[in-house]
């Protein structure tokens, strides 16, 4: 992507082809690097046994799998979840791809349509138009990746429709293989329109399901939500006693990072005397999209819903308002900081443009140590450095409601 935007430099560049073949085969020997010495170190350890299969609860306590019956004192459940397949017609009669068997791809796909917009859909909607493929987005929800500021939302949806087909507000309804392809027919739910659209590939990334069900949790006697997820206490300990659940099967964040940090604290309160709890409200998140997006905290929304619009200041800068953001020509990207207004307590952070989720990181560490923000501004920045960017979001907040009652716009 910087080589194709090389262009606003005055540089004139372009891609002539790409090995999709051995970009595929690198990112899936990383994984081998990282995933077998796992599976080894486990078969080789002494002090329990690896046994690999698919398991499931036939009582409380205990656990089959390869036809054997395990029980144990104690039990950590880590079981994940897998890609949710919507409910729609003809959907078991095309083969599609999901973001687990996109990976084993070795052909770049001509085209390809895409179901969902949220975290997953839109970085491989930027991936693979990035590497060639014609993409078309079919976002049921009026906004790609919801669960961001509207701001950001609105950025990245124009950044991915100057490079490929995204429709928001479009349900599909109905899927067809057409020979090699595969016909998709979705109704534009403001017109009441139905549209029609046809790609060699399809990819359904519209959320995931927890596992709990192929694992028969409710033979364990626990609990789960009405969407499936495991029921947890705030110690992550489930509704029958030394049972523990923790990662994407709970329903939390779900990202790598916050399985590995909940695995932390599940053997720490399964097996020591004093119990610690997570706190979700500093869990941050990227989105590996163009532009890229890091969140941490509450969104605006969140805040005032909490705390009231009195409560808050809300501050925003363009990557452009700083040296680094202005030579880099980045004149959408911004930040965004929500405060409390009392205590200076930062209480969410938001950033689309380059490097956002390394720019994100020293608002995550003050909000996990005092959480203040004159902690922030006692660092000194590098200048001409883009991490000027979160400084300069801090120093235009404003109280999100003025005195006098009138709310300030940004």
């Amino acid at each position: 992507m910087e080589i194709r935007e090389a262009g606003k430099f005055g540089i004139s560049a372009e891609v002539r082809s790409v090995d999709f073949r051995a970009i595929m085969e690198h990112m899936r020997g990383h994984v081998r690097k990282s995933h077998d010495p796992m599976e080894k170190a486990l078969r080789a350890a002494e002090e329990f046994d690896y046994l690999p299969g698919e398991a499931r609860f036939i009582g409380e306590g205990v656990v089959e799998v390869q036809g054997k019956q395990v029980r144990g004192k104690t039990i950590f459940i880590a079981a994940g979840g897998r890609p949710r397949i919507p409910k729609i017609i003809g959907i078991e009669t095309v083969a599609y791809l999901t973001n687990e068997n996109a990976l084993g791809l070795n052909e770049l796909p001509e085209s390809m349509i895409i179901l969902g917009g949220g975290y997953i859909a839109c970085e491989f909607a930027h991936f693979f138009e990035a590497m060639g493929t014609k993409v078309t987005v079919l976002q049921r929800n009026k906004r790609l990746v919801p669960e961001e500021e509207p701001e950001v939302s609105a950025l990245l949806r124009t950044s991915l429709a100057g490079r490929m087909a995204v429709h928001t507000d479009t349900e599909a309804i109905e899927v067809k293989q057409a020979g090699t392809a595969v016909t998709v027919t979705a109704l534009e739910r403001e017109s009441g329109k139905q549209l029609q659209f046809t790609a060699r590939h399809l990819l359904v990334a519209v959320g995931r399901t927890p596992n709990s069900d192929n694992l028969m949790v409710a033979s364990g006697g626990i609990k789960t939500d009405e969407k499936g997820y495991i029921v947890v206490d705030e110690f992550y300990e489930t509704s029958q006693k030394n049972i523990w659940a923790f990662g994407d099967i709970i329903g939390k964040k779900m990202f790598r990072h916050t399985a590995n940090h909940e695995a932390e604290l599940v053997f720490h309160n399964a097996t020591r005397g004093k119990k610690e709890r997570m706190n979700y409200l500093t869990v941050p998140h990227a989105v590996f999209s163009w532009p890229e997006i890091a969140s941490v905290g509450l969104t605006e929304a969140e805040a005032v819903k909490l705390m009231g619009a009195a409560e808050l200041m809300v501050g925003t800068a363009k990557y452009t308002d700083v040296a680094r953001g202005s030579a880099m020509r980045e004149g959408e990207a911004f930040a965004k900081a929500i405060v409390h207004r009392k205590t200076g307590k930062v209480l969410g952070f938001h950033i689309i443009g380059p490097q956002a989720s390394v720019l994100i990181q020293e608002v995550v560490n003050a909000m996990a140590n005092d959480g203040n923000i004159w902690s922030l501004a006692k660092g000194i920045h590098i200048h001409p450095a883009l991490s000027e960017v979160v400084l300069k979001a801090f120093g235009k907040l404003r109280p999100l409601v003025a005195p006098e009652g009138h709310h300030h716009h940004h």
